[in-house]
């Protein structure tokens, strides 16, 4: 079997290997450091790393948000104490043994401390001071205090979880992972507690072999080498000093960064965004720092620019960072685009009003316009008068229209709508003979009456001269209530009809729990309460209603005959529904030949009942009834017919292309001591088609 290297799976297999087996590497070789020699050039290579290191470790520290995001940080510890402290075994035997250590001890030596091994020393005590008694001391005061506080706080905080979790606050893997967190922050402040004891003792080690290296170089350069004293100190000290001095910044900078390590507290931001945003965020604290610093200059004998200079860009500092505080926060980033819900695009309004750009301002509280206002009462109105709870009724705008035209849609399908001109008004003609008026001519949208536009200035006048007058809003609103009464049966859902049902059931339980689902499905009495809608009953008196279907489902289920039975329990409704002010009923009437018509070709089949008469007939008779009503209509009546009550059923929907707002009554939902009087016969053979 062949095998076949590429560059990719080397460099793969290459960082698998030293992420595996770095660490184990890296400690061998620090052990081969304490035994075998190091050539000079190897030794600078080491001390530069060493270098190196501490400046990454400290960088680090002020990065991460967290402790345990560097919890290898007492194992890194002591591999770092142990490779310098296998630096000073090396140098050491250079140093003793060969009198030179390499470049970058020979630079500390004679240019960081000038050649003067004294102050060498000096600075190599301040050092060790500062990383012994200072940082070191405080950073494991600190670890200890932490690592108990946290051993201490272990059991509360595992109950926290455990509560968390049997709440259903949180799910099993997250409290597996707090868990596990918990734990190691234990673990993390326990090892920090044990490994500033390995920083005390490599201080403690590098003042000991300081000393040694001296005395040794003494003894060498003296006794091996035989240089004199002045020249033998002159040469092992510096070399000593400055291999102390370089082996020492690198433990210093080590050294706090485990201090830096210990005291850090979770955040949510780095250590340098945190120091900017708490130690320089009160510009009041700035301002005074700077006149601190600028008072200060004027004490005698105090340089006074330096200070002034400090003092100007303190102040200026804090100007900037005020500045910065009351400036208005930046605008929020845009949210991200939500996924479309193509759920929507199936959506359709139960009821919608579109209006032309010329005409939105009918809807504009700004420009004076209380369409809305309006549209909410005409439900209210609808609601009372039918008993159907209109749905809301959605008004908007549609550039598709022309800019005068409106719509009126019923779930999606035009069911009216004309045009209307904002700024004048509508002047409806009366029944009697009136004078003509300049204006546009045209037709009233909710009733066909002939009507004409005319101007502001000018409804005055069309009121003295017998006109009815209208404005645009008033037009449109009209028209829609008409059109809610004319397709209420359309209007009234299934949904709708649970809900009025259930207003029943709350207030009286019996009614509807005997009807539905023992007698009637849900679906037959919608049919029913549609029926009686068509024919602009009002079904307000529900449980009246659910009681007549009560008594009439037990021998039928014909929607139409349940509707009859109802309506013979509301005829006293029905009659003070249409009787007029001065108390008489106003209506028509079929002359007997043509009521016998109507009975030959009367039929009941699976559909509901009908009269099929020949196509000519039928027109004769729409046209007479038609020219009727519109003679009732002209002297302020409701056009009303009166039947049998066996043609009732069938004559409405027989005329309804006709005379879509007629009103069909039988005699028997007339009741006693109602003056009726009709004003005028179909024949149906005549040309005029009354008497």
């Amino acid at each position: 079997m062949a095998i076949v290297l590429t560059r990719a799976g080397i460099t793969k297999a290459g960082r698998s290997f030293f992420n595996e087996g770095g660490g184990a590497m890296a400690a061998v070789s620090i052990i081969l450091m304490l035994v075998v020699p190091l050539p000079h050039w190897a030794l600078d290579v080491f001390l530069a790393l060493n270098i190196t290191l501490a400046l990454g470790i400290l960088m680090m520290t002020f990065y991460i948000k967290k402790s345990l995001e560097f919890s290898s940080f007492p194992s890194l510890l002591l591999l770092v104490t142990l490779f310098r402290l296998a630096l000073n075994v090396s140098a050491t035997r250079l140093i003793l043994g060969t009198g030179h250590a390499g470049a970058v001890i020979s630079a500390f030596g004679t240019f960081v401390i000038g050649g003067n091994f004294v102050v060498g020393i000096v600075i190599f005590i301040v050092l060790v001071v500062i990383q012994f008694v200072v940082i070191t001391s405080g950073a494991g005061r600190v670890a200890e205090v932490a690592a108990r506080f946290t051993l201490d706080a272990m059991p509360g905080k595992q109950m926290a979880i455990d509560a968390e979790l049997n709440s259903g606050a949180i799910d099993e893997l997250t409290a597996r992972q707090r868990r596990q967190d918990v734990s190691r922050e234990a673990d993390f402040y326990g090892a920090m507690d044990g490994a500033s004891k390995f920083v005390r003792g490599d201080a403690i080690a590098s003042v000991v072999m300081i000393v040694i290296n001296i005395l040794g170089g003494f003894g060498v350069g003296m006794l091996q080498r035989g240089l004199d004293l002045s020249a033998a100190l002159q040469t092992y000290t510096i070399l000593t000093v400055g291999e102390g001095i370089v082996t020492q910044v690198p433990a210093l900078l080590i050294s706090a960064a485990s201090g830096l390590l210990v005291t850090r507290s979770a955040s949510e931001t780095n250590l340098s965004m945190e120091l900017g945003k708490q130690v320089m965020a009160h510009p009041h604290a700035i301002y005074i720092s700077a006149g601190s610093l600028f008072f200060l200059g004027l004490a005698p004998g105090l340089p006074k620019i330096p200070f002034a200079l400090l003092a100007g860009a303190v102040a200026y500092y804090g100007y900037r960072v005020q500045l910065q505080r009351n400036a208005p926060p930046p605008p929020p980033p845009p949210a991200p685009k939500a996924p479309e819900n193509l759920n929507d695009l199936l959506t359709v309004d139960p009821l919608e009003v579109e209006l032309g750009y010329a005409l939105v301002c009918l809807a504009d509280p700004k420009q004076g316009g209380d369409l809305l206002e309006r549209v909410t009462a005409a439900r209210r109105q609808i609601a009372s008068e039918l008993g159907l709870i209109v749905p809301p009724i959605r008004v908007r705008d549609n550039v598709r229209l022309r800019g005068n035209q409106y719509t009126i849609r019923l779930r999606g399908q035009e069911i009216g709508g004309s045009e209307l001109m904002p700024g004048q008004f509508l002047a409806l003609e009366g029944g009697g003979e009136v004078q003509p008026l300049p204006g546009t001519p045209t037709q009233d949208p909710a009733f066909g009456v002939p009507a004409v536009w005319i101007a502001a200035n000018q409804r005055m006048m069309a009121e003295v001269s017998g006109y009815t007058v209208v404005d645009p809003i008033n037009i449109l609103v009209t028209h829609l209530m008409e059109q809610l009464r004319r397709y209420a049966s359309e209007i009234l859902s299934r949904q709708d009809t649970q809900s009025l049902v259930e207003n029943v059931r709350r207030a009286a339980p019996a009614v509807a729990d005997e009807l539905i689902p023992g007698l009637m499905t849900l679906g037959q009495v919608q049919k029913v309460l549609q029926i009686l809608l068509r024919d602009r009953v009002s079904i307000r008196d529900l449980a009246t209603i659910l009681e007549a279907l009560t008594d009439a489902a037990t021998s039928t289920r014909d929607p139409e005959v349940l509707a009859e039975h109802v309506r013979f329990r509301l005829a006293r409704q029905l009659t003070h529904q249409y009787v007029e002010a001065d108390g008489r009923l106003y209506c028509m009437t079929l002359h007997p030949s043509v009521e016998q018509i109507l009975m030959d070709n009367f039929r009941r089949s699976d559909v509901g009942t009908q009269i099929t008469l020949d196509p000519a007939t039928q027109e004769r008779l729409g046209i007479a009834i038609r020219r009727q009503a519109e003679r009732m209509a002209a002297a302020g009546h409701v056009p009303l017919l009166m039947c049998a009550p066996r043609l009732r059923s069938a004559i409405r929907p027989l005329i309804e292309r006709s005379v879509p707002t007629l009103i069909v009554l039988s005699y028997a939902e007339i009741t006693s001591g109602v003056a009726v009087e009709s004003l005028g016969m179909v024949i149906g053979n005549d040309e005029n088609s009354t008497v």
